[in-house]
């Protein structure tokens, strides 16, 4: 006689391994994802790693990650001295606008110091145009910033006369989120000083 309590204990029983084949199942999906994973890291050991010059082990992607900062440290520091430096009359107001993007309040220190000295007042009086012609920057690289040292080549024009002035900056560059277009690179710069400017003489540049 057929009674309903057979029916449960089938299914049940039924139920019982269907749970257990799911659990061997995902057990079974574990352990070869966790031997592809060793597997993985093992030939990233071996092939995503590079000596350098000094004998120092790099991974690669480190090594190009780091370039490409290099890089984009470097256009920073070309466009934020283009712009900084390559002033006249007309543009100057609108140029350091674009620059405080760029730098931190050292940057702005230093501009609020030449207004104070009346460099931009003897634009105006004098119709001077500043111009930069050559931005030679160097960078060391570190853990949590970059330290830059940049020679800048000025020619400073009134009517006919031109001169010519090396200026030398220094600093630290920190990285921050990028800002578009105020800051493309995600680069900042801190700690920024003036620290020598001198003038070419004429037979210097022409040696050069």
């Amino acid at each position: 006689m057929k009674t309903p309590f057979k029916n449960i204990v089938h299914v049940l029983r039924l139920n019982r391994w269907v749970v257990l084949s799911v659990v061997v199942i995902a057990g079974l999906v574990c352990l070869v994802s966790v031997l592809l994973v060793a597997k993985m890291y093992r030939e990233s050991l071996n092939h995503a790693f590079m000596v350098s010059r000094e004998g120092e082990v790099i991974p690669l992607v480190w090594k190009h990650q780091q370039q490409n900062l290099e890089v984009e440290a470097l256009a920073h520091l070309e466009q934020f001295h283009n712009w900084f430096y390559g002033v006249d009359a007309g543009s100057y107001e609108n140029h350091m606008e674009k620059v405080l993007w760029l730098g931190d309040a050292s940057v702005a220190e230093v501009y609020r110091q030449k207004k104070a000295d009346g460099f931009y007042n003897r634009l105006l009086q004098y119709s001077l145009v500043q111009q930069v012609e050559r931005i030679d920057s160097k960078i060391v690289m570190g853990e949590e910033y970059m330290e830059f040292q940049t020679r800048t080549h000025l020619q400073i024009r009134r009517g006919s006369v031109l001169d010519t002035y090396e200026l030398v900056t220094s600093g630290h560059l920190i990285q921050v989120e990028r800002n578009f277009p105020h800051n493309p690179h995600g680069l900042l710069i801190t700690d920024f000083f003036e620290n020598t400017l001198r003038k070419i003489e004429t037979y210097e540049s022409t040696e050069k």
